[in-house]
């Protein structure tokens, strides 16, 4: 690793480059890679915390740093030093935690509490140690424009908001986590960068001259000058594994990623994060969010897969929401029946090569169930796009009865693969989850208001319930309300998730990752799907009327009175689910 004067700047646009510290300008000298760096000598002194800024050309506008760790004034101002290693870590007994066998939690830190910060966060770690989950999985928290965000219009990728505490606070979060038992996830972005506070163009070839995806230009991947574009990528990858001590990261929609090079970027970062972990002597894992349906991100390099360790599975979702709902519109139209949550639990991918209506062409590649471990697929009944992206950001809760948002626990907390749970989600939260943003340009405001309504016309649905995210009220419903899981219906569904994610943990065939022990047996008339796993069975009806089902052992677990076990029958009243061990 090439070790760089701490205010150096790869910058080949420019034919000038000034670093202004402490009020006074330096000219930098520029280096055949497009480097630019003080004179030899040169700001030997600087104060591992001072505020810096970059000058392009004679433009006399301060720029932050492309790599800027902290941004105390937000993402159009100058930057400011930070040095991870100056905080006294309390983890020097975590030795990390794989991926196979373990539970995810996703949350979002501005809505997770009421304070909406790292520190806040971490008051609420206990009730996720209570809950019995094994990582936690952060959206994005790099830099923004705006006070609060999803996460994904950050721009200053090393930098941590400063709303959210910044670095330091980040640190202090990871840590705690780490002394509770919970793993860290960090969501990042690859993929795009916001519309406000996006400089990156004027210092160099960030940006593909060609192209676009959903949300603006492609990132720079294998155009000229791409190489240092990579490194800007893999180098950020390996700062929150290394210097924050992060167990993992989640690759923001990778689809999106268009690299033509012969070793993609993904395959790349698997190889450098391998490495790292082989030093640090603990598991870092790779997660990408894909809509491919293609198992070679998650194939092993040795088999000349890309390498990352798991990915989510968008059709465990659909086949779920649509069971439990009935919601067939749009790209739930292909998901109708529980033959098809049948074939999702037992070949991984609904789309393995069949038609997808919604994208008008045939979509996805087969499993190799023989070889492939069904962990690698992490599955969700709710995560924050499922949520936030419909029309008022209503969870389940809004909508389902309280016995199928148990049966949704339930066929969510025993399949073969990695199941993740969205924030409140343990207790049916009433609160929804909305777009939000916080732009402070009006005219960025305006137009994504305005985009938003329009999507949502698009799909039929009235533009006048569809939330202003401009609105700050729209972030302020969003926020988790901490009084419900104390009592009632919301106490006795967070009761269900611990006594589910405890049987996880104690049943060695939940955990089984193997795609041949999976059998499961679907009957869309009476509403029934059975699901065994060894000599575990998890049943349950989503019917009308009384429904019987073999079944054999003694019942574990059931979410329902009436559920009854009698000489290898399972009688399951309407809408309830049960769980039996073999003798």
């Amino acid at each position: 690793m090439t070790i760089r004067h701490p205010l150096a700047v790869w910058a080949p646009k420019p034919e000038r480059v000034r670093v202004r510290v402490l009020g006074a300008d330096h000219d930098l000298v520029r280096g055949d890679d497009g480097w630019w760096a003080p004179a030899e000598g040169g700001l030997a002194d600087v104060a591992p915390d001072a505020e810096y800024g970059y000058l392009l050309g004679d433009d006399d506008r301060v720029l932050p740093d492309p790599r800027s760790r902290r941004q105390p004034r937000g993402v159009h101002e100058s930057s400011q030093r930070f040095d991870p290693a100056e905080h006294r870590w309390q983890d020097d007994a975590w030795t990390g935690r794989p991926l196979a066998g373990g539970v995810i939690y996703e949350l979002h830190i501005g809505t997770f509490t009421p304070e909406g910060t790292l520190d806040s966060a971490i008051e609420r770690l206990d009730h996720l140690v209570a809950l019995g989950v094994d990582f936690v999985e952060v959206l994005p928290v790099n830099a923004f424009n705006g006070t609060h965000n999803w996460g994904y219009d950050g721009v200053l990728w090393y930098a941590v908001q400063e709303t959210y505490g910044g670095p330091a606070a980040y640190q202090r979060f990871v840590d705690a986590c780490h002394q509770r038992g919970l793993a860290v996830i960090q969501d990042v972005v690859y993929n795009h960068l916001g519309a406000s506070g996006n400089y990156l163009p004027e210092y160099g070839p960030y940006l593909a001259e060609a192209g676009g995806n959903t949300w603006g230009a492609s990132v720079n991947l294998d155009g000229p000058d791409s190489d240092e574009v990579r490194a800007y990528i893999i180098e950020n990858a390996l700062m929150w594994l290394r210097d924050y001590h992060v167990d993992g990261l989640r690759l923001d929609a990778v689809h999106a990623l268009v690299d033509h090079r012969a070793k993609h970027v993904l395959e790349q970062m698997a190889e450098e994060v391998a490495v790292l972990s082989a030093h640090l002597r603990r598991p870092l894992t790779l997660i990408a969010e894909s809509d491919m349906n293609d198992a070679r991100l998650i194939t092993s390099r040795e088999a000349h897969g890309y390498g990352l360790d798991a990915q989510w599975s968008d059709d465990f979702h659909h086949a779920l929401h649509v069971a439990l709902t009935g919601e067939t519109t749009g790209y739930y139209g292909d998901f109708a029946g529980l033959g098809v949550l049948q074939r999702v639990l037992t070949h991984g991918f609904f789309h393995d090569g069949t038609f997808s209506s919604f994208r008008e062409r045939h979509h996805g590649r087969p499993i190799d169930r023989l070889t492939l471990p069904a962990h690698r697929l992490v599955t969700f009944a709710q995560d924050h796009d499922q949520i936030g992206n419909r029309a008022t950001g209503d969870r389940l809760s809004e909508t389902l009865s309280p016995a199928r948002l148990a049966i949704g626990a339930v066929l969510n907390l025993t399949t073969p693969f990695t199941p993740m749970l969205f924030m409140g989600e343990e207790w049916g939260a009433s609160t929804p989850w909305q777009f939000f943003t916080s732009h402070p340009e009006p005219e960025l405001g305006k137009a994504t208001a305005e985009g938003r309504i329009a999507e949502f016309a698009k799909m039929g649905w009235d533009p006048a319930i569809v939330p202003d995210p401009q609105d700050p009220e729209t972030f302020t419903r969003s926020k988790l309300d901490w009084t419900e899981p104390e009592g009632g219906a919301h106490a006795a569904l967070l009761d269900l998730h611990r006594r589910l994610i405890d049987l996880r943990h104690r049943l060695p065939e939940l955990t089984d990752p193997r795609f041949p022990t999976i059998t499961a047996v679907a009957n869309d008339a009476a509403g029934t799907l059975v699901l065994r796993r060894g000599g575990v069975s998890v049943a349950v009806n989503l019917g009308e009327a009384e429904a019987r089902v073999e079944a054999a052992g003694s019942l574990v677990l059931t979410t329902a009175q009436g559920v009854a076990l009698d000489s290898g029958t399972l009688v399951l009243p309407a809408e309830s689910a049960a769980i039996t061990v073999a003798a």
